[in-house]
This record gives structure tokens, sequence and C-alpha cells, in this order.
């Protein structure tokens, strides 16, 4: 019999349509959509299904979005299968802002609640650093030791009088199977690609992205987050969930606030995530909501796990078949 863990999509797998079959099919996920409208005071929904991609790519379009087409799949599988999503996992995790959405899922927090939190959240981040002085990148084909090796390189600066200076540039994710997201100054990062290639690094790639994602450089967005969060009522998980910054599972509603601050500056554990899943007897990976980025990325890490997805009616009814 499988043991299975739901786990929740970052930022990257938004798409615009994402969960409009679901809305359309199912009166639970019209519900959510809904729920997470009515927080915002917008027609969020109405970018997700038939808006512009590159609006929608806004952190602060993204993140929301993505957790509210990843609670519409919830609910649609609780609805249909007639079961609570907690009844038949051992632990939930997500990606970055996946963990509000495993959280959301959990118990934990409330969806209009989490909406508010990570419209919050984006907007906090994309303004914690002047656009064109962050980014990040993704370096393949590499482990945790060499990657760290070169971000060291990379953060030393020399100025025009000749003295050395230090950068910001830290491990960002650690998505598993070689694949490290390093952030930080623009400059260390542009650094960092040219001594990865000179260290024999199969890929090293800038990122489309506006801002230096888990890193110190997010303090800002840190403080913000814990204003925030302080002021959330936060419940106990009905199910452990797995957070980015520990790679270890929590069910103390007393330590969520302080481990999501914590995230927006920290690095992203995921492969340990997953190795932390398969020491506790997880057998089946279901990833919920946009995109399979995720389900992808189980196959590297633990390669005799199974991992699937689910987020369209066509998915979620195979999957009520086996759960």
């Amino acid at each position: 019999m499988s043991v299975h863990a739901f786990v929740f999509p970052g930022q990257g797998s938004q798409s615009v349509g994402m969960g409009q079959g679901l809305h359309e099919a199912f009166p639970a996920a019209r519900e959510v959509f809904q729920e997470v409208d009515d927080a915002l005071g917008e027609h969020l929904s109405k970018l997700i299904f038939s808006g512009d991609a590159t609006e929608l790519t806004r952190t602060e379009n993204a993140q929301p979005a993505l957790m509210a087409t990843s609670l519409a799949t919830v609910r649609v599988i609780e609805s249909e299968g007639g079961f609570s999503l907690v009844e038949k996992a051992t632990v939930v995790a997500g990606h970055s802002l996946g963990e509000y959405s495993a959280l959301a899922a959990s118990g934990a927090l409330g969806i209009a609640q989490t909406a508010r939190l990570l419209r919050l959240r984006g907007l906090a981040m994309q303004e914690a650093v002047p656009a064109g002085e962050g980014g990040m990148a993704a370096l393949l084909g590499v482990e945790v030791e060499l990657a760290q090796e070169i971000c060291k390189e990379a953060s030393r600066a020399e100025n025009e009088a000749g003295q050395i200076t230090e950068e910001v540039i830290e491990l960002a994710n650690d998505n598993g199977g070689g694949q490290i997201v390093i952030s930080g100054r623009l400059t260390a990062i542009e650094r960092a690609l040219t001594i990865a290639k000179g260290k024999g690094v199969k890929r090293a790639v800038l990122l489309p992205v506006s801002a230096p994602f888990h890193s110190s450089l997010m303090g800002p967005a840190a403080e913000r987050m814990a204003e925030a969060l302080e002021r959330t009522e936060i419940r106990t998980p009905a199910i452990p969930v797995i957070t980015n910054v520990t790679a270890a599972k929590n069910t103390d509603a007393s330590r969520i606030a302080g481990l999501l601050v914590q995230q927006v500056t920290g690095s992203v554990r995921w492969r340990e995530s997953v190795l932390a899943m398969a020491a506790m007897g997880v057998t089946s990976q279901i990833e919920l909501g946009a995109g399979k980025v995720l389900t992808g990325l189980v196959r590297r890490i633990v390669p005799d796990m199974t991992a699937r997805h689910a987020g369209t009616p066509e998915e979620i009814e195979a999957l009520l078949r086996d759960l």
C-alpha cells in the first residue's frame, strides 16, 4: 500500500489558464477562486484564466495565483473523493510559496489569510532590492559543495582602488538532481556564471527574475512578513508539514510564523525535504496545482518514489481511482 505525500509548487509553475478547467467543472473550485478574489479585493481569477502572462508572472500576482490553483485542486479532490486530504497523506510540503499552500491544505492557515499573506510576500520581496541590483542563476550538474565554492569565489569583488570587497551571493535552492539556484547581487551572479564555466559546470544560466529571492538581501521583506505573521492566527496543522528551512517535519503552530520568516532569506532545502519524506516511509509524491516541476525533481532525488501530478479534472479523476 502506498504512503502518500502531497506537495505544492512554487513560483515559475504559473501559466495563464491554470485551474480554469477546475473552475468550470466544480463548485468547490469556484468557491476557492472566489474566496481569493474577495480576500484581495480584485478579480485575480480573471488574470489567472485569461489575463496577460507578464502580469500573471509578477511576483505579487503569481504567488497568490499559484496557491489558489493548488487549493482549488485540494478542495475538488476532497469534495469528489468524499474525504479530507489529510486522511490520505503522511505529510505535506511546498516549494517556497508552496509551503503556504501546504499550510493551508493542512488547516494551519485559511485560504483568505494565505492569499493576503502571499500578496504581501510578493510585494515585499519585489521591493526589498532595487530593480537591476539583484539576480538569480541556475547551476545544473553541480552538487552543493561546488556551488558553495563558486559562490565564495564570486563574492569577492575588486574596486577601482584595488581593494577587495564582499558582495552577497548565496545558495537559494537545493532542488536535487544536481540543480542548484544561487541568488545575490547581480554583479556577483554574473561573476559566478563565468567561474562556473571555468570549473566545468555543465550549464549555468541567469534566471528571468527581478529580485534575489531566498538570499540575505531579502532582509527587509523578512521584517515585513514578521510583522504580518505576528498578527495572523495560525492553527495546529492536522498533518506534519516539512518546512523549507529545516527540511524536517513540523506540527507546532507556535513555530510556523518564525519558520516562514526565516524562509524569506533562507535556502529552500528541497532535495533534503524529499529525502526526509523517503525516510518517513513515503512511497508516493503527488504534486497538486500548476505545472509538474516537483514531479520531475523527485524522480532525480529518489528514483524509486512514485511521482504524479494532479491539476486538471482528468488528472484528479485518475488520482481518485488510485487513492
